[in-house]
Formats: structure tokens, C-alpha cells, sequence
């Protein structure tokens, strides 16, 4: 149960707000325990990458969970969940926020940004509030010696207890699978071996609209096609007169473009 995934907000920016021990004019909490409030938003959300949720709002009254804009596949759950309270018509709250989909608890501790006034926060992703278990003996039939199992799951609402049980049953028997039929994971250099077999490494180095110099210089030391950069490493591509860390970053950038993540090794 404590493998299923969740969903948190991960980050904030407060307009006017440059750390987290500011204070918002009009606003009865402090930053901080705006941000313990913003820890208790319970979201369910479909996608798999970082996804931005905005909210604006003025005073007079109570800013709560459900005032916080949402695009279609993220839904609050605890909508009447406090958030702050202003205090006048000249007060206002705007936020931006980042919601992340991931399991366990990831600590905000060691997180920077060059941002200013971008917050990291501690965010707890499991669905998972309480989980309790107990065995008692049972009667089946005329037998006794039976046991029975007992599983109390309580969950911030995000997910149903019986689903949570069915999920964390698949993720067990994807464990257990493992065991009897094991599947070869693959290594790093596997990955970078099968990459050729994309149809973007046969492409030209012209179809990638490089820099011409850039070009020039790969072919006339024999790289004329992309799959000819996959075997490349950094002793190699040091050889090409006229290519430097710049052009390498610019090629690195135009094979991103194309969905080739290439890094040459060392060796």
C-alpha cells in the first residue's frame, strides 16, 4: 500500500513574496502556514508530467482549496480545505503552484532555484492516511482452525480503500511475477545500442538544420548520418577540428528535437 502513487504540490510562487518567512499584507496567516495549508490540497491527476495550477483571489473572506484554477485532468478533492483568510478589498492572493504525480514523501530540503520567490515543499504523494490489520480465529462449517483476515484502509479520498487494495495487490503480484518469470532489465549501454534503430538516426546531419560549419566539419572527418554521432564518443568527436562543447550542445539539442537523447561517453 505505500507503493501506490499520488499526486502534491511540489512548488509555489506568491506574488510578493521573496521566502517563505514573508508575510502577505491583508492576510491573516504567514507564508508558512500558508504553506502547511497548501500541503493538505488532496488532488487526483491523470497525467504523468509537472503540471501548473494558478489561483487569484481578492478579499474580503476565505481563500480555500476549491478557489485554485485546475486544468481538466487535476481534481481537488478537499475543496473547503482553508487555505488563508484576507482581511479587506485591497488584499489579494495569487499563487502559482506545481503539481507533480510521484510516491512516498520527497523532502524539500536541498532543493534550489534561481528563481526568486519560487518554494519547494515537502510533498507526501501517498493516498494512504491509515492502514490497520488484525487476524481472528473463524468457524467454517464444522471446522475452527481457519483464520481470517481483517484490513482497515483509510485514504484521503482521492482513491476508494477496496481500489487501493486492488491496486497494491497488482503491484504485488508484479513483484512476485518477477520471481517465477524474471525479465532482464536493461543496462544503460543496451539502451544506447538499440537507439539506431530509430527512424531519426538514418536522417542527414543536413536534415537536422545544424549549422553549416558544424556540418562541414563532421563530414570531412566521416560522420554523415546521425547513427554515425550514436557510436561517437568524446575522445572521437575531440578529433573533429573546428568542434568544441558548443557544437556538441547545439547537435545534443537538434537530436532532442527529434527524440534522441545522446550523451557521448568519455571513452
Amino acid at each position: 500500500l505505500t507503493s501506490l502513487p499520488g499526486a502534491a504540490i511540489t512548488q509555489v510562487k506568491i506574488n510578493g513574496v521573496k521566502h517563505k518567512f514573508s508575510t502577505l499584507e491583508g492576510m491573516s496567516e504567514d507564508v508558512v502556514e500558508l504553506i502547511l495549508n497548501l500541503k493538505q490540497v488532496r488532488l487526483k491527476y491523470e497525467g504523468e508530467k509537472p503540471v501548473k495550477l494558478e489561483l487569484d483571489k481578492n478579499g474580503p473572506g476565505q481563500v480555500k482549496a476549491g478557489d485554485i484554477e485546475t486544468p481538466a485532468n487535476v481534481q481537488i478533492v478537499n475543496k473547503d480545505h482553508l487555505l488563508a483568510n484576507l482581511a479587506d478589498k485591497k488584499s489579494r492572493l495569487k499563487m502559482e503552484m506545481v503539481v507533480e504525480k510521484g510516491f512516498g514523501y520527497w523532502p524539500a530540503e536541498g532543493k534550489k532555484s534561481e528563481k526568486l520567490g519560487l518554494i519547494f515543499l515537502d510533498a507526501s504523494f501517498s493516498p494512504i492516511k491509515r492502514v490497520n490489520y488484525q487476524v481472528e480465529a473463524t468457524r467454517v462449517g464444522q471446522r475452527t482452525d481457519f483464520d481470517k483476515l481483517i484490513i482497515e484502509i483509510n485514504t484521503d479520498g482521492t482513491i476508494k480503500p477496496k481500489e487501493a487494495l486492488k491496486y497494491a495487490a497488482k503491484i504485488l503480484i508484479g513483484f512476485f511475477n518477477q520471481i517465477v518469470q524474471p525479465k532482464k532489465l536493461e543496462t544503460k549501454k543496451e539502451e544506447k545500442e538499440k537507439q539506431p534503430d530509430n527512424e531519426a538516426t538514418k536522417l542527414t546531419l543536413e536534415e537536422l538544420d545544424l549549422p553549416t560549419r558544424i556540418v562541414n566539419a563532421l563530414r570531412k572527418s566521416g560522420y554523415g548520418i546521425v547513427s554515425d554521432l550514436m557510436t561517437a564518443n568524446l575522445i572521437d568527436l575531440a578529433k573533429v577540428k573546428n568542434l568544441g562543447e558548443k557544437s556538441i550542445k547545439i547537435i545534443q539539442e537538434a537530436l532532442a528535437k527529434r527524440g534522441i537523447s545522446w550523451q557521448p561517453e568519455e571513452k
